[in-house]
């Protein structure tokens, strides 16, 4: 069993999540380059200058109960791999940033993102504290996306970068690391027209990555199972 503090009332369960009708809005933006390079560590190589912004509202998971979370993924490719990069994460579930982050090396932190549906419209927003960091809009069910295709976009391989500290503040660990949805059943996929706003914060910097064009958008409900993150790079013993 896993262990966390505090010892008697863990943090987080001892469980490997399920997630049921996980429902994503996700919209793809050109942005720029240079930018990214700043953002994105090496060995991952960036292909072209894109973000997908996404916005998931976790309706029923095993263990943790509903919560939403939103964030950006870069594409990338690691050893010839196409996959994403996650760069930032914003949750309004404590237990799930916690586990995610501290075991998974998911970038997580607390936020409040909210995904509904309004007078025809799709809509996620992304508040850190008072104030909103992010406003993503799109025609609500308008089109059917192919199922194989959505599946594909979001069962990409993500990679995250775990950094823990040694106690005297040195690294303890800094690695590369890489999982992957697995099990996953598309219930509706969609697509349409869409807009995206992101605003300037000091401690959500998301508009960093300043959206220079919207190419692509998609709202997707599924069932999956995330995979167990696995070390691919080193930074320790390459340095």
């Amino acid at each position: 069993m896993l262990g966390t503090t505090p010892l008697t009332a863990p943090a987080f369960p001892a469980v490997r999540p399920r997630f049921f009708d996980r429902e994503y809005l996700n919209i793809v933006y050109r942005t720029d380059p240079e930018a990214l390079r700043a953002v994105v560590p090496a060995p991952l190589e960036i292909d072209e200058p894109l973000v997908r912004f996404e916005v998931m509202k976790m309706n029923d998971v095993t263990g943790y109960g509903p919560y939403t979370e939103a964030g950006q993924a870069i594409p990338v490719v690691f050893d010839g791999e196409r996959g994403e990069y996650l760069h930032a994460m914003y949750l309004d579930s404590f237990a799930a940033t916690a586990s995610g982050r501290e075991v998974s090396a998911y970038p997580k932190v607390m936020g409040s993102p909210r995904l509904y549906a309004d007078n025809g419209a799709l809509v996620g927003t992304l508040d850190y504290g008072t104030v909103r960091v992010a406003t993503a809009t799109m025609g609500y069910k308008q089109y059917e996306l192919d199922t194989r295709q959505a599946e594909a976009e979001i069962t990409v391989p993500t990679f995250m970068l775990k950094t823990i500290p040694d106690y005297d503040g040195s690294p303890r660990v800094q690695e590369l690391v890489r999982t992957e949805i697995t099990d996953v059943v598309v219930k509706a996929a969609y697509t349409g027209p869409a807009r995206l706003q992101l605003f300037q914060h000091v401690l959500a910097p998301l508009a960093d990555l300043p959206v220079l064009e919207v190419l692509s958008a998609s709202h997707v409900i599924t069932d999956l199972t995330l995979a167990p993150a696995k070390p691919v790079h080193n930074y320790l013993e390459e340095a």
